[in-house]
């Protein structure tokens, strides 16, 4: 099955949704983006329909994201495209949700300024020993 990978551009709409699951750090928020186009009747740059996305983040990803990102911020979002439908409510209205399984997150450097930190890994007591038994 072939995956539908997107980059997004946009700023952080909610705040970081962080959570510590069985199968690992999890972390999710509302991602909202704005194509912006030159209107040449007015001639200026205009607004179009503002689009949410529900990113989600797992494991490393979702700890440095919890950690890096706030409410506002400009980001550069790439991932899987998954879209989701929910059931009929009570009038018989659908509702369709556009989620991004995050493969990568960053800040929009063209907005502003980062200044990164490299995360130092640490290992867990037998995967040390298992590296220095074979090093």
């Amino acid at each position: 099955m072939h995956d539908t990978r997107v980059t997004l551009v946009g700023h952080v709409a909610t705040r970081i949704d962080f959570k510590e699951t069985p199968s690992g750090p999890s972390a999710r928020f509302r991602f909202a983006v704005t194509p912006r186009y030159f209107d040449r009747k007015r001639e200026a740059w205009t607004d179009a329909a503002t689009s949410f996305y529900t990113v989600w983040a797992h494991r490393v990803l979702a700890v440095n994201l919890a950690g890096s990102v706030s409410v506002g911020e400009p980001l550069v979002v790439h991932g899987r495209l998954r879209v989701r439908e929910g059931p009929p409510d009570t009038e018989g209205n659908r509702w369709f949700s556009a989620d991004i399984d995050a493969i990568a997150i960053g800040h929009d450097l063209s907005r502003g300024t980062a200044a990164f930190r490299r995360v130092v890994q640490t290992d867990t007591p037998l995967m040390a020993t298992q590296k220095a038994a074979v090093v």
